[in-house]
């Protein structure tokens, strides 16, 4: 009976000591974020693409960024994914194809998988030869899960996974280098409800994919007024506002919203929001002088009075004040006002958490 005792004893010690070190194997891993994105979110994983027409390698991207030097972002400073993570106190992940990522890395920071031209639909933006569409960003995310598990082992990891937060955002190119342009299939095919409601089912199992590899709190950034970005008032005449592209925007978000609180409802233990930006991006290009800006029709990087040239190229001029332009190329925002919808969006959806320390840069 003595000998029993003993064993049974060592026994627990043992089981305690392995729950111990599970813990700890737990309680290891920081709160991180992945995100899935297009150019709006890219960190600079297309600028490892090295056949890819969609770029931020060329000046002046990032010149308010770090050290001035291009970083792979299609903007002057931050993207609106940086500073919403900064304001909810969690790192910056690097980009997936960062030659020094590693497990270490993606422990403590999280990774980047969003792709410049990237889409919901693997269709969207061919012309730009390389680009990672949300499918295949997923796909990336499912290899990254599989490294960690060889790292901390299965339970740890799902662990790990499902405290992380998730931020996906794409969906204009899907319109812009896509349905908008007709040498895609898709432009011909569809009408714009018919299109948006093959997008919106797309991204439905997309989400749902996500939530089974253990994606568990997640924001949905929906689209701004795609018809006044710089590129498509210079397409009209009036150089106005396109209205017809900015209700495909409208659209999409409204049935985006309900797929996300759909999934709110059903899926175990999911809280997945609807990050609204359109009504601010709007309010930002028609009462500029509000916000403190000056222009919010034309960009700030550009070639004389040659437009569009749609990205920033070595032979582009910059405007006086960066600060005082809504758009920093023909597509994408300036840092400035990156800071205005990300805060907007951050204090709409109660995401801002104290941190000790914040990222400037």
């Amino acid at each position: 009976m003595d000998q029993f005792n003993k064993g049974v004893k060592v026994a627990i010690f043992i089981l305690m000591v392995a729950t111990i070190g599970s813990e700890e194997r737990r309680c290891y891993c920081k709160v991180v974020q992945f995100i899935f994105g297009d150019s709006l979110s890219d960190v600079g994983n297309n600028n490892y693409l090295s056949k890819s027409l969609a770029r931020a390698a060329l000046p002046w991207y990032g010149i308010d960024f770090g050290r001035g030097m291009p970083n792979g972002r299609f903007t002057n400073g931050r993207t609106i994914a940086d500073i919403v993570g900064d304001r909810m106190g969690l790192p910056r992940p690097p980009a997936f194809l960062d030659p020094s990522l590693d497990d270490e890395t993606i422990l403590n920071s999280g990774v980047s998988y969003a792709s410049g031209g990237g889409g919901i639909l693997n269709e969207t933006s061919s012309l730009f030869i390389q680009r990672f569409s949300l499918s295949k960003q997923i796909e990336l995310f499912q290899g990254t899960q599989e490294m960690i598990k060889m790292k901390i082992g299965e339970t740890a990891a799902t662990n790990f996974f499902q405290q992380a937060h998730y931020v996906v955002a794409l969906g204009s190119n899907d319109y812009i280098n896509n349905f908008l342009l007709p040498v895609y299939a898709d432009s011909w095919t569809y009408n714009g409800e018919t299109f948006t409601n093959y997008v919106i089912a797309s991204l439905d199992g997309q989400l749902r994919l996500l939530h089974s590899l253990g994606a568990r709190k997640l924001t949905f950034f929906g689209l701004g007024p795609m018809g006044c970005i710089p590129l498509q008032r210079f397409l009209t005449l009036s150089g106005e506002c396109q209205e017809s592209t900015n209700k495909l925007s409208i659209m999409f978000n409204n049935k985006a919203k309900n797929v996300l609180d759909t999934l709110s409802k059903t899926l175990p233990n999911a809280t997945y929001l609807f990050g609204d930006a359109y009504d601010i991006f709007q309010d930002l290009i028609n009462r500029p002088e509000i916000y403190g800006f000056s222009n919010s029709n034309e960009p700030c990087c550009r070639v004389a009075k040659i437009r569009p040239t749609l990205t920033c190229t070595p032979l582009s001029s910059l405007c006086k004040d960066r600060s005082k332009y809504v758009f920093w190329d023909e597509y994408h925002p300036t840092d400035k006002a990156n800071e205005v919808i990300a805060n907007a969006v951050v204090a709409k959806l109660g995401l801002a958490k104290p941190s000790n320390g914040t990222h400037n840069s």
